[in-house]
């Protein structure tokens, strides 16, 4: 579809009529009330009532540009990906970043997660990767999300967000220690979208031609360098720049500046699985690199803005369930369930017809389906049959699934994800904490120690530090001791 030249001739209607006048509407005689026969008036005050969509429920502010991802390494022994295929291979891709929590209107500098949502327009159709700016993540079960979103939503009496939701859930949660260690650290409010890194998070499948299986795990690193900012510096910026993350990756494409993320995975061979340390398959636990190091396998580069914020940002869609041959699902139980709420979500939200929007559509391969009609529907099948199989030449299944089978046992039911030798909601996040030096330890305990001191229910704040106790007990005693401070 052509990008039309809005620059070129008279204004006209919708159907193409040229118009008259657009500065005053028809009335029946001058300073009579306006007439129905006055098409133009309505045409553009229906066409504004409905030129908005809703909003995502989550990751509803965002920033997207085009760019290009750069195979560097041969990876055909892990996958048959035909866009991993070769060194120096690229293809387009189209990126959104956002903020998780905050409505449309919110403000780019605030402390939340930050997601980094990849389409790769590949010759096997796109694949999308949707992930986070964190390896981990809070929960480990879909089941749980809406909940989870509810907390950090509008309260639905006080109508805003309130540290007791907050607090309450993750307190009787424990599995989001790591994540909230994480979120509350130096890298809970980057500096910009460009200087952050992007993870799959998520574990995925890779498998080469003979059908081999690997376990991966996606990271981009940012070739900016790391830069945050502190909660005074966040608190600032989001009052004098709400839009400070949109314009910042904006500004620097106009430029030239344009940002680049170095790829890596880490690989794990399927029989590993079973017996490792943690489960392997947990979003709320990382890989630990001196067990499965990173290897480098591309670049990628954003180099063009949308032209249209809402056509192209706005209007883009993501499912986790866009894979392409040689890569596929693990069995993460947030990824399973996410494989069919992002599609859901979209479907309600954009329309039945989504995919086939230029943002969305195939740009190195042809999407030949058999799904017709609903909303935006714009005939590309012609008079072709609608039915598989069919006797007219129609496009047909091609017997060769797109990632491996994996095996599984026993009786169906509500099931916990089954447990590891060293599996504890606590031990990654007393890592990581350990990790930090002496100052980024005393802003994390600052940054939580001014959150929960917030909580009105003196058990919710206990239960909560508690937590980050036993995830090492210094660190639970100093954020006990702070926010003993700040609540008298």
């Amino acid at each position: 579809m052509s990008v039309q030249d809005e620059t070129a001739g008279p204004l006209t209607t919708e159907a193409g009529a040229p118009v008259a006048d657009n500065q005053n509407s028809q009335t029946a005689g001058a300073g009579g009330p306006a007439l129905i026969q006055d098409q133009l008036l309505l045409e553009k005050l229906a066409h504004f009532n409905r030129e908005r969509i809703p909003e995502r429920v989550v990751h509803a502010r965002g920033a997207g540009a085009y760019g290009r991802f750069t195979v560097t390494a041969d990876v055909t022994r892990y996958t048959r990906a035909k866009f991993l295929s070769e060194i120096g291979k690229e293809t387009e891709v189209f990126l959104r970043f956002s903020t998780v929590a905050g409505n449309l209107g919110a403000a780019d500098a605030v402390r939340d997660p930050r997601g980094f949502a990849l389409k790769f327009y590949t010759e096997e159709g796109n694949y999308d990767l949707v992930g986070n700016n964190t390896p981990v993540f809070f929960i480990k079960d879909a089941v749980k999300f809406p909940d989870f979103i509810h907390t950090q939503k509008r309260d639905p009496y006080t109508g805003s967000q309130e540290p007791d939701n907050v607090w309450d859930f993750w307190g009787l949660s424990p599995e989001s220690t790591h994540q909230v260690t994480w979120l509350f650290g130096d890298r809970g409010i980057p500096a910009s979208y460009r200087h952050m890194n992007g993870y799959g998070s998520h574990t995925f499948q890779w498998a080469n031609d003979a059908g081999e299986v690997f376990w991966v795990k996606y990271h981009f690193k940012t070739d900016q360098g790391i830069k945050n900012l502190t909660q005074a510096e966040a608190d600032e910026l989001a009052g004098k720049d709400p839009d400070s993350h949109q314009r910042d990756l904006r500004e620097a494409i106009e430029r030239g500046d344009y940002p680049t993320w170095t790829v890596q995975v880490q690989l794990m061979p399927a029989a590993d699985a079973a017996a490792y340390r943690f489960n392997p398959f947990d979003l709320t636990k990382v890989w630990p690199h001196e067990d499965y190091p990173p290897i480098e396998i591309g670049k990628l580069e954003l180099n063009r803005n949308p032209r249209n914020v809402f056509a192209e940002t706005e209007q883009s869609v993501f499912s986790p369930h866009h894979f392409v041959p040689g890569i596929g699902p693990s069995p993460d139980k947030m990824l399973q369930g996410r494989l069919f709420a992002y599609g859901d979500a979209h479907r309600y939200r954009v329309g039945i017809n989504a995919d086939a929007l230029p943002v969305n559509e195939p740009k190195a391969a042809r999407a030949r389906t058999h799904g017709r009609d609903g909303v935006m529907y714009d005939g590309r099948h012609g008079g072709a049959k609608n039915y598989e199989p069919n006797s007219f030449g129609g496009p047909a299944q091609t017997d060769r699934p797109l990632w491996e089978p994996t095996a599984v046992t026993g009786a169906t039911g509500e099931h916990p994800a089954p447990s590891h030798a060293e599996d504890d909601d606590f031990v990654q996040a007393g890592d990581l904490y350990r990790l930090m030096s002496q100052d980024e330890q005393q802003r994390l305990v600052d940054n939580l120690a001014g959150n929960i001191a917030g909580v009105s229910h003196d058990e919710i704040a206990q239960r909560a530090i508690e937590n980050f106790r036993k995830a090492d007990e210094d660190f639970g005693k100093r954020l006990e001791a702070a926010v003993q401070a700040l609540r008298g």
